[in-house]
Formats: structure tokens, sequence, C-alpha cells
């Protein structure tokens, strides 16, 4: 084959294999063999870039990532579902219907699973995919266009040829229950929140600002309806739409039926109630359709949002009853006293629960919670079990009235509560319980990232007394470890090459490892790329680090107080000892040319992608922000440079073209 015709084979071949893995759920090749021919089809199309096609399975990744998300009008309104709770709401519904049209009781009915994720609009331009948006307002949402081609299973080129020229497909993006647990445990690890819910993920993947972080969520989608813009479908019926919608090369929610009537709808509830709990997928409920779409014109839109042909038949969460055995108290890597619920064992959706969370102790007051009450437990797609709260009408006299304690439950050492806090502190820096949660985050993946050391590991090593703070693990000896239970040869030099690995990582990176109260992970790189050193960012002052655009007076604070505590500063002089990274290699230059400064981008730079500039003025010591306000110093303009550049003409605020900012930040002779 010339290069053309195996680029075109390799096309056919991988489409083929993402149809029948995200649409059929029938994968037809291995992993592996996918794999092989997506590197083969890659290096062929860096070989002869005229070979690249927009559809091309390697060009799923494309677009730099935004400053901002961009709005997009839908060419016809998304819509919004009523709910009906039972049969009586659902028969309520369709005598409401044939009140309109008598024929709303004889044109039949679909159900189709309720995924509980987020509706996006698909806009397909003669086959392509050309726009991806979320719902918004229903009239104006946020174009996620990039984010949404990182979606294997969304067709870049539909199959056939039976389609409108223009036409908007509405669907629904997902994230499945093990790609969210992934996701949680990674976010564990890191010490980042774990997300709520399946839902608010694949929202929060769909708004990313760079489509790799989409990428990485791997969500799913699934199609169900069409909009005609221009041009027209052979289809009478929802079903029909449905079929259609798989020819095109969409993913389709499974489980979907017809119905002639709506007692033949009802009888179906009870099987998907049941079935809903074993789904890869987060659902909530069904939604039950008017099958001939004839009829949906005529019934038209309540309010302008809901449309009468369709309602949700929504499911009661996943509820149960049980007894709160005790309410025991953990103690943070910060000092953070969190109460949580000690329950007698309870099946709840499939999963035996003994432990939920109870927040704090301000929740366990206002929901008057106490120690042996009857309780709600609802899990509801949370990821960690919490109490609705409590059943008075079965009390018997015995509950106790929880009090969260005045000393640390690991120490002993008087607690604290900030005035405007709501969560008690341990502030004994040498707490077991703060220095074990410590010592786990730092070596966690989102930090430190030292393999082999979870959270069994680290409390073995504390209570064998080998190490009491992050510096010890720096002076661990292979003797030592295979002393311990479940400790071999092997295990032992693999812990220790991680815990030596972790000497090459940036300061930003053992900045966020060090647990330092209010510095995440985005805060510890903005830290390190200002101060570029950790004894620059040792001796500021308040006033400096407060200066840091993203930083404000409460980490500043909490900055300065750490390394003004005698025992961080011997800690830090003792990892610089073991050789840990102490410096930041994209530093910013503290008087660059753009020290102080807000910078503003808009526009098509010449040579410039809009992440290379802003990395570039953030060197020089500038902050990038994505709006014009009377706070912007500079704004840098390119071409279509729209509104923003229209506001800073109207502020006086000066504008340089893309030359100029690289003639700025250009090194002097």
């Amino acid at each position: 084959m010339s290069p053309a015709e195996r680029a075109a084979e390799l096309r056919r071949l991988l489409d083929r294999a993402n149809i029948a893995y995200y649409v059929h759920d029938a994968p037809e090749i291995p992993d592996a063999e996918y794999d092989r021919l997506f590197r083969e089809l890659r290096a062929l199309e860096a070989a002869h870039p005229d070979l690249v096609t927009p559809d091309s399975p390697t060009q799923r990744l494309g677009a730099e990532p935004a400053t901002a998300l961009r709005k997009h009008t839908h060419l016809r309104p998304m819509l919004s579902l009523a709910n009906a709770f039972d049969d009586d709401e659902l028969a309520a519904w369709e005598d409401r219907n044939a009140r309109i049209n008598a024929d709303a009781r004889h044109g039949g009915y679909t159900t189709e699973v309720k995924i509980d994720g987020a509706a996006v609009n698909l806009t397909y331009a003669r086959g392509r995919f050309v726009t991806g948006a979320t719902r918004g307002n229903g009239t104006v949402g946020e174009d996620v266009t990039a984010n949404l081609r990182t979606i294997q299973g969304l067709p870049l080129v539909l199959r056939g040829q039976d389609y409108p020229a223009l036409m908007e497909i509405r669907g629904e993006v997902y994230f499945s229950a093990a790609a969210f647990r992934r996701l949680n445990t990674e976010r564990e690890e890191a010490g980042e929140p774990l997300f709520a819910n399946p839902r608010n993920a694949a929202a929060g993947g769909l708004r990313q600002l760079d489509p790799r972080v989409t990428r990485s969520r791997r969500l799913g989608l699934f199609a169900f309806h069409v909009e005609v813009i221009e041009g027209r479908i052979d289809a009478a019926s929802q079903w029909d739409i449905l079929a259609l919608l798989e020819r095109w090369g969409f993913p389709v929610a499974p489980h979907r039926a017809q119905h002639p009537d709506l007692e033949a709808v009802r009888a179906a509830v009870p099987g998907y109630e049941a079935l809903i709990h074993d789904l890869p997928f987060d659902a909530d409920g069904i939604v039950v359709k008017i099958n001939r779409v004839s009829l949906h014109d005529d019934l038209g839109v309540v309010g302008g949002r809901e449309p009468r042909w369709a309602i949700a038949r929504k499911f009661a969460p996943e509820v149960a009853v049980t007894r709160l055995l005790d309410i025991r108290v953990n103690v943070g890597r910060t000092g953070a006293l969190t109460p949580y619920a000690v329950l007698e064992p309870v099946d709840v959706g499939g999963v035996t629960i003994s432990t939920a969370t109870l927040h704090n102790e301000d929740v366990i007051s206002e929901k008057d919670i106490r120690v042996g009450d009857w309780v709600e437990v609802v899990r509801a797609g949370e990821v960690i079990p919490k109490v609705i709260g409590p059943l008075p009408g079965r009390r018997d006299g015995s509950e106790v009235v929880f009090e969260l304690p005045v000393t640390c439950p690991a120490c002993g050492t008087a607690v604290e509560r900030p005035d405007d806090e709501v969560i008690r502190y341990c502030p004994n820096e040498t707490c077991p319980g703060r220095v074990l949660e410590g010592i786990v985050h730092f070596a966690s993946r989102g930090a430190m990232d030292v393999r082999g050391l979870g959270y069994e590991r680290v409390k073995q090593l504390l209570d064998a007394g080998l190490i009491t703070d992050v510096a010890d693990l720096y002076e661990l000896k292979a003797d030592a470890l295979v002393q311990l239970d479940r400790f071999a040869e092997q295990s032992a030099a693999l812990l220790l090459k991680g815990i030596a690995d972790s000497r090459s990582r940036p300061l930003s990176t053992l900045l966020f490892g060090l647990g330092i109260h209010h510095v995440g992970k985005s805060v510890a790189t903005l830290l390190a790329r200002r101060f570029g050193s950790m004894a620059s960012l040792r001796e500021a002052t308040e006033e400096e680090i407060n200066a840091v655009p993203g930083a404000g007076p409460v980490i500043a604070a909490a900055v300065h107080r750490y390394f003004r505590t005698p025992h961080h500063r011997r800690l830090v002089e003792r990892l610089e000892a073991h050789g840990l990274g102490m410096t930041e290699p994209d530093a910013i230059e503290a008087d660059g040319p753009f020290a102080g400064m807000t910078v503003v981008l808009t526009g098509s730079l010449p040579t410039l992608s809009r992440t290379a500039a802003s990395a570039l003025i953030q060197r020089a010591g500038g902050h990038v922000a994505g709006s014009v306000s009377k706070k912007t110093s500079l704004v840098v303009a390119g071409e279509e440079a729209g509104s923003k550049l229209e506001k800073a003409n109207a502020l006086g605020i000066p504008v340089i073209d893309e030359a100029e900012l690289l003639r700025r930040v250009a090194p002097s002779p």
C-alpha cells in the first residue's frame, strides 16, 4: 500500500474498533493490537502531515488549553423534563396530554434509562462534528468542543448517508463507575478533595480548560434525541430515532423498550428499579416518551422549558435505617478533627455500610444526631455514605448527646477552633494522628509519589519506631525493613528505590507534600514559581507572600507561620540535607519585565499558543487574567481580538502585539 492507502486503512480499522468498543460494548480486537495500529497511524501522519484528516482517531486531542470557555447559543433550545415520582403522577401526565390530543393515549411509549450525567448538545454539519456545548440555561451553553472530541464514543464523522445537512444531537456525558472510583482513588492519594458523585465529576471534566484533563477522565456518552435544523430524517417514532442514532455511530443507552400503553410502562418500572443498581453508570430513573413523533409537535412545550411528550419517572434514593452505635473523631494531617458515625452494618444499594460522614460538630448539633439514635443513611451516588438525620420518634431515652472532645483524641492536646471556621484543630505538630496522615499525604501520588508507601505501610513504620516524620524516610535501611512483617528483600528494595526517586521532585511538589495549611497543589506551584527556591520562600515576609497573585492573606499567614515554627524549619533543613529538590525549574523572574503586572491575552497570536504566551508572561513575573478590568496592566492582542480589545481601548489600557511581547521577555544582551 501507498502511505495514503495505509493511513486510510488504519483509520477504517481504528474507527471500527472504536464503534465496537464504545457503541456496542463488544470489543473486536485486543487493547494491545489497537495501541499498535494507533501508533502506526500516528507515525505515518507524522512522516506525511498532508495525510492528517480532521476525523482521524489521532486528532481527538488537538486543542491547546483554553483560558476561558466561550459561550455557545443552541440552534434549538435544550429542554428539561418534568418529573413523576409514582404511578399516579404518570397517569396524571397522560391525562393532561389526552386533553390536548386524545391520540396521546394511543401513541405507544418508549422507556429509556435516565443517565445521571451532564447534558450536551452536539452540532453536526453534513455528517461532521463541528461544535459541542453544555446545556447552560437551555438557550446558551459553554463551548466544550475540544473536550468532547476526546470522548472515544463520540463519532467525529457519521456513518451512512441518511442524515440531515445540519442537526443537533442531544446526549448525556457520564462517568462510568469504574473510572469514577479510579479518579477518586487518585485524588485521595494526591490529598485532593473527592468528587461527591459521578455526575459532578462528569460535568467538571467537560468544563476543563485543558482537553488533556478531560481525556484522562475517560468519559462516556449516550445520545438520545435529534433536532433537525436543515433537512429531514426518516423516523416515525422515538424508537426509530434511537435506531438512527445507532446507525450513525452513536452509543445509545441499553435496556430501552417499547410499550403499547401506560399500564405496560408501569409494569416495567420495578424491573428498571432493580436493574439500576447493576448498571456500570449512575442512573436515577427512566425517561418515558410518547413513541409516535407526529404527536410531539401537537403536544408542544410547557412554559418554554418542558416537552409534554416526555417525562422522567424518578426512583427514590437509596436510603436505609440503622443504629448509630458511636461517633468517633478522626485527626487529619492539618490537625482538623472530623467526626464520623460508626453504624450497625446495613445494606444500602447492594453495599454494606458501617461508617458514614457527619461533616462537623455544627451539622451534628443542627440535626440533633445522638449516639444510639436510629438514623437514615443515604448513598445515592455519594462516595462516602452520609447520615441524613435521626428518627426522634424511635428514641427510648438511652441516646447520648455528642460533644466534640476539647482535647485531641490522638495526643490529648487542647483543641482550638478559629473564630471564622466550623472545624476544631489539634495544634500539636507532633500529634500521632497528624503525623500519620501527614506522612501518608507526603508519600501520595499527587505529592512526592513514593511507590509502595500507603496508609498501612506508614502505620507499620511508625508503630515499629523506624520513622517519626517524613525526613526519617530518607534514613531507612533495608536490614531494618526486612525485620518487619510482610517485608521481604525485594519489597524493601522497591520501597527504598521509591523513596530515593522522590528526591528529584521539584520544589512545587515538595511544598504540596509538606501539607502546609491552605496550600494545595496549584498554590504550591504559584509559590514555587514566584520564589524559585525554598530558601527564598522560607525567608519571605507575609506581605511578600500575600503579593503573589492567587495567594491572599489567609494563605500568606499560614505559609509564613509554617516557616516560623522551629519544628518545621528543622524538618525542611533535614530534607535539604537529604538532597530533596529545593528549587523550581520554571521559576518566575522576581524582577522580570512583567513583575507585578496583570496581563490579558486575546485573539490568535501568529506563532505562540495561548499556553506558551501565558508561560512567558508568568516567568517574566506577570499574572495572566481571563478578563479585562480596571486592574489590568496590559493586553496582548492577536487576530480576531474581539470584546476584550474593545474594553481595553475604552479603559485606556496599553495594548501590545506578539512581537512586542517577545521583545520584552527576550534576555538582555
